[in-house]
This record gives C-alpha cells, sequence and structure tokens, in this order.
C-alpha cells in the first residue's frame, strides 16, 4: 500500500507532509506507518516506516529530524541531523526549526495538534508538536520567535495544523477547564458543555486562537480527526478506551 500524505497550499514550494498511518511496515496494534521509536513496536518496523516517510520527503532517513517530545515549550534550532547524548537519547523538545537546506524537521503525535510552519520568502520553516499542555505553555508562540531569529517575518510565516483530536472526541474535566481560565478568561470559548461536570475542549481552535493572536500570516487546520478515523490515524485517547496495550504515532514533517 502506497503512502498517504495529507498537505497543504500554503506550505508550498517546501517538501511537506501529515503522514497518515496507511502504508507502513508495521503489524497488529501498530499496523501501518508507525513513525514511533518510543512505541513498543518492533524496531525494524519503525525504521522501514521512517525510511519510507523520508524517502517521500526527499532526504536520507538520517536528515529527517525528530526530538525527544516532553510537551513543553523548547525549540530546537536544527542545522543537520542531531547527535544523541551519552545515554543515546535526543534533545528533549517540542518544537524544531531550521533555515539549513535538504533537512527535514517532524514531529510525532497520536492526538497532539502537529504544526508546520513555512516562509517561504526568507527559506525557514519549523514543526510542532502542540498537545495542550505545550500550546498552554507557548510551544506556537515559541517556535514563531525561533523562526524570527533565523530570519523568518512572523505576517509571512504561514502554520497549518494537521491531524489532531476534535473537540467533540476530547472530553475534559473540571481541572483541567480550570487550568486554561486561569492563564486567559477568554479561554472558555474553547469549552462546550458535557456530560456531568465534563466538558468538550475544542484542541485545535485553540491552536488557531494562539497561531493567530501570535500574528502569523496565515493558519489553518485540516480538520482532521484523529480519534475518529481509526483506519488512517493512530489516537492514544482511542487506544485507552479501547483497552489497547499501546498505539502508534504518526509522522508530520516539513523540508527546506
Amino acid at each position: 500500500m502506497t503512502l498517504e500524505i495529507l498537505t497543504s497550499d500554503r506550505l508550498k514550494p517546501f517538501a511537506h507532509g501529515f503522514f497518515t498511518r496507511l502504508g507502513g511496515a508495521s503489524s497488529g496494534i501498530f499496523a501501518g506507518l508507525n513513525c514511533g521509536p518510543g512505541s513498543s513496536d518492533m524496531a525494524e518496523c519503525v525504521t522501514i516506516n521512517r525510511s519510507r516517510a523520508a524517502e517521500a520527503l526527499g532526504v536520507d532517513a538520517a536528515h529527517l529530524v525528530t526530538i525527544h517530545q516532553v510537551h513543553s515549550a523548547s525549540v530546537v534550532t536544527v542545522t543537520g541531523p542531531l547527535a544523541a547524548g551519552d545515554d543515546g537519547s535526543l534533545p528533549r523538545a517540542d518544537a524544531l526549526v531550521t533555515a539549513t537546506p535538504g533537512v527535514a524537521l517532524g514531529v510525532l503525535t497520536a492526538d497532539c495538534q502537529p504544526v508546520l510552519f513555512a516562509d517561504a520568502a526568507a527559506g525557514v520553516v519549523g514543526a510542532a508538536h502542540a498537545g495542550w499542555k505545550g500550546a498552554l505553555a507557548g510551544v506556537l508562540e515559541a517556535t514563531v520567535e525561533a523562526m524570527e531569529r533565523l530570519g523568518a517575518r512572523r505576517d509571512r510565516i504561514a502554520a497549518v495544523i494537521g491531524p489532531t483530536i476534535s473537540q467533540r472526541a476530547y472530553e475534559v474535566g473540571p481541572e483541567f477547564f480550570e487550568a486554561f481560565v486561569a492563564e486567559d478568561p477568554q479561554s472558555v470559548r474553547f469549552f462546550a458543555g458535557g456530560k456531568g461536570d465534563r466538558m468538550q475542549f475544542d484542541l485545535p481552535g485553540y491552536g488557531l486562537h494562539r497561531l493567530r493572536a501570535a500574528g502569523v500570516g496565515h493558519a489553518e487546520w485540516t480538520r482532521h480527526c484523529t480519534y475518529s478515523d481509526p483506519v488512517r490515524f493512530y489516537s492514544y485517547r482511542r487506544s485507552v478506551h479501547e483497552a489497547e496495550a499501546d498505539y502508534g504515532r504518526l509522522l508530520s514533517a516539513i523540508r527546506l
């Protein structure tokens, strides 16, 4: 099966893609294109999957750069393949930026927002993993600022949110609601009523709000819900509801 890659005209002319799970070598609960080395999938299958994605982006696998994601607002500036530390771990961060040709920046998600950024005029790109913690902490704004340090201009930056969990599938509790409202009372607009004390949170709506408030030239969501489409997407929350032992990770990447 060939890879399925979702793209946006707003990120052209850069090679990029929000990869679905279709077309990979993994099997079982990971069936498809699981690109997460942190999963319990067979390492050789993950390596094959990442190589297929890198080939689709036109780079060697070593130049498809990802990081150790920790739900932070930390950003890494990339000039080539990242060296692992003495313990074999990659830099702990949740976004990457580069102005180096031939480098592809990738983030891994399974409900959290993958966000790809591009300033075509400056030749600067970025990628961010923005779950609720990272988005609340400011990872999207931090990515824009890091791109500016490389010569980008925020009013020229296009930011595209890829497949993520939608509001109808994202049930949260009162503590979650209170954390957002304490940060900004206007955040109440991203919550809808649910059963009992439960609420439904609009993660992509919140991401778009943060991006637009940061002054990016264009922000959009592809409008794909990871939870609601098990054929095409992995979902952490769905795996919990179905009592699965683990879950696959989707790759979203952009190459300068």
